[in-house]
């Protein structure tokens, strides 16, 4: 089946409660929980100097909070803001808010645009985070030295914002895009059609730079954007094929379509899977007889 060749960056150079400084603005601390989906771990980033804002803070881990902490030095903590509510990214919001005294900023609550079907995916949703401020597309906050632009970029989660740092025309994108790896987009809080208008979105914005959560900054943002669109368009191809070649189940279209890969991962791939079809169904492209799950059987509409 055909195949897009993304051009991934994977190289990192990290020690676990290291503070390094990547930019003038901006400084990174990466928490010891790598994995599957976190690549080497959360990377949680200190913007300023003085007055500064923290974004992302990851997990409750006592090292990665005293390594936060020792980063912080003498540092004043404005704004504590958060891209989107997985267990890997906002539950040290809480004590780390409690430590400095800083509001929380995001989008709003674990599945925030869709309340009544936000679900535990991936390393798991943070329920019990609600910011103090909630943020909308546009908004601009600003600090002492550092101004950041609120971008909502839906899809991975419905309440998933990424964070542009005027300053330095860079991009924290969370979850959204990342130099290591696709995001996994699991309904139905993750959705398709939200997550390709996303890519769109930041591929008119022309970023210099985007600072993932997981991995390495992404120094050539428009040509990664512009594979992950062409990625998940030919995704979309090799699902309608499989329908075409009689495989009607998401069960059995993942090992054909990603044969590549650890059978660990099936799981996710068959939410990415779903995610696409539900695209394609709203699009007319696939026809599905009865309320599209999991375990439905879907039909090529041509």
């Amino acid at each position: 089946m055909t195949t897009v060749d993304i051009p991934f960056v994977r190289h990192l150079d990290f020690e676990y409660g290291r503070v390094d400084q990547v930019s003038p603005l901006i400084r990174r601390v990466i928490a010891p929980n790598p994995g599957l989906f976190t690549f080497t771990g959360t990377g949680t980033y200190i913007v300023g100097q003085g007055h500064v804002a923290v974004i992302d803070p990851g997990p409750t881990d006592d090292r990665h909070l005293a390594a936060i902490g020792a980063a912080l030095d003498r540092d004043i903590v404005s704004h504590i803001f958060i891209t989107h509510t997985h267990n890997d990214h906002s539950p040290a919001a809480a004590p780390l808010k409690k430590a400095t005294g800083a509001k929380t900023y995001g989008y709003g609550r674990h599945g925030a645009d869709k309340p009544e079907h936000g679900m535990v995916v991936e390393q798991g949703g943070d329920r019990d985070f609600v910011p103090d401020v909630e943020l909308r597309h546009g908004d601009v906050i600003k600090g002492k030295g550092w101004t950041i632009e609120c971008v909502h970029t839906p899809g991975h989660t419905s309440n998933h914002m990424c964070y542009g740092l005027i300053e330095e025309h860079a991009l924290f994108t969370g979850d959204h895009i990342m130099g290591w790896s696709t995001s996994v987009i699991a309904p139905p809080d993750g959705d398709m059609r939200d997550y390709m208008a996303s890519l769109d979105l930041l591929l008119a914005r022309n970023d210099k730079i985007l600072w993932p959560t997981h991995g390495p900054p992404v120094l050539e943002p428009n040509p990664l954007i512009n594979a992950f669109i062409d990625h998940r368009r030919a995704r979309e191809n090799q699902i309608i094929a499989c329908l075409r070649d009689g495989l009607h189940m998401i069960e059995d279209m993942v090992p054909h379509i990603y044969v590549d890969i650890d059978k660990q991962l099936y799981p996710a791939a068959a939410l990415s899977v779903y995610a696409h079809l539900l695209h394609l169904v709203d699009a007319e492209r696939v026809r599905c007889e009865e309320q599209p799950t999991l375990q439905s059987r879907y039909r090529n509409n041509d």
